[in-house]
């Protein structure tokens, strides 16, 4: 079975739980690391992440990314609006990737509501917190299981 995954945050998602509450919730990025490590384990998946606030090392990421990995989540944040060069990396991926935001981009400001990579990605999780990120692991075991 393919069961090697990636999670790609983007910047200020290792400041999770010191900003923005009522957008983000105040779980911490190390306490959401350790809740997306448990259930990769229950599902006997690899997983391993990458966190960046700057551009070019997130597109690094995603490159180096394609021999590595079987599937990949990422939550781009605010690269997601405004980053072609990570489009164009993720383009180069060519196996599942799942685009998620922990708060609902359609339900903020204008800027927020158009996403660069939601047209190449294989699905989206939008809104549902941090609890997102355990959907959207499901949802990649089921699809390297060929079960979606």
């Amino acid at each position: 079975m393919n069961n090697k995954i990636i999670i790609i945050n983007g910047p200020n998602l290792n400041l999770l739980g010191e900003r923005e509450q009522s957008q983000y919730g105040s779980i911490t990025f190390d306490k959401l690391k350790e809740s997306c490590k448990k259930k990769c384990e229950e599902l006997k998946l690899e997983v391993n992440f990458a966190q960046s606030n700057v551009e070019g090392e997130l597109v690094n990421a995603i490159q180096e990314s394609r021999k590595k990995y079987d599937a990949m989540i990422i939550n781009a944040a605010a690269f997601t609006h405004t980053s072609i060069a990570i489009r164009d990396a993720l383009e180069l991926f060519k196996k599942p990737i799942i685009e998620l935001h922990i708060s609902n981009i359609y339900k903020r400001e204008e800027f927020r509501q158009k996403s660069l990579i939601s047209d190449i990605v294989t699905g989206g999780i939008f809104g549902l917190g941090t609890d997102g990120y355990i959907l959207a692991i499901i949802s990649l075991q089921k699809l390297l299981k060929n079960e979606n």
